[in-house]
Parts: C-alpha cells; structure tokens; sequence
C-alpha cells in the first residue's frame, strides 16, 4: 500500500509541474489577405463549415477548447495544430503555387471522401465539425469546380 501511495504522490506532483511549462498559442485576430476564403471569395454556407471543421488545425488563428490549458492535452494540441499547418495553411493559400493549390485541392477532397478529415479525435469533441453527406458533397463540389479553374 505504501508503494501505491508514493507512486500516487509522484503522478500528483509530476501533473502540477508539467503545469508550468505552457505551450505557444496558435492565435491571430486577422484574417490576412493571403487567406482561401478572401482570394476564392468562397460562399457563406461553405465557409462556415471549413471554419468550423478545419480552421482551427489548418490556419494561423485556433480556437482553444478548454483543455488546452492543461498538460499534456496542450502539448499534444501543439504538436497537432503544427502538423496540420505544416500539411496546410488555409491563412497561407494565395502564395502557393498553382501546382500546390491544385495538389492540396485533390488532397482536401480524397480526404473528405474517405472520412479522414476532419479527423475522428476532432469530431469527438467538436460535434459540429461533422460533415453530413450533404455538407461533403457541397464542399467537394465547391473544391473540384475550384481545383478544375486553376491552370
């Protein structure tokens, strides 16, 4: 009993400090003129949903859950956000290349079809990142008519 109480004390005090070694903040309060919805001029109803359901990992500017705070969840947010931005940056897109809009295009609907995103550890939490049928073939519409008018 007494080893069990030690390891529950270490656990305890390991959990408060890791506490005091915050993350960065993946947060902007501007929507930079480089951003997909402003160069696409991308409709309402679309937009919404790819705010709602990609943003947060693929852009410069996350809406944090209230997990984030506490560690490990927010190291594990980090790393999460910063390959979702590495992969792509939807604050970023006019200055790719045509090649990579056309790329990252064909990339982004594979994924809507296959169910691969947004991704089951997101929609667990955000329900309303869930993309019905309708909400899918809308946004794979929108993004093949987009992928087929880049040269």
């Amino acid at each position: 009993m007494k080893v069990f109480k030690a390891i529950a004390w270490i656990a305890l005090i390991s959990f408060v400090v890791i506490q005091f070694f915050p993350t960065d903040r993946n947060e902007s309060y501007t929507t930079p003129t480089t951003d997909f919805m402003l160069v696409n001029k991308v409709p309402t109803e679309i937009e919404n949903q790819l705010k709602v359901s990609c943003y947060d990992c693929h852009s410069n500017n996350t809406v944090y859950p209230w997990y984030s705070k506490i560690q490990p969840a927010a190291w594990f947010l980090k790393d999460h956000i910063k390959e979702g931005k590495a992969e792509l940056n939807f604050n970023e897109w006019s200055n790719y290349s045509d090649r990579r809009k056309k790329s990252k295009l064909r990339s982004i609907i594979k994924q809507i079809e296959s169910g691969e995103m947004p991704m089951n550890s997101y929609t667990l939490i955000h329900k309303d990142a869930i993309l019905s049928e309708n909400d899918k073939k809308v946004v794979i519409d929108f993004i093949t008519k987009l992928k087929d008018s880049i040269k």
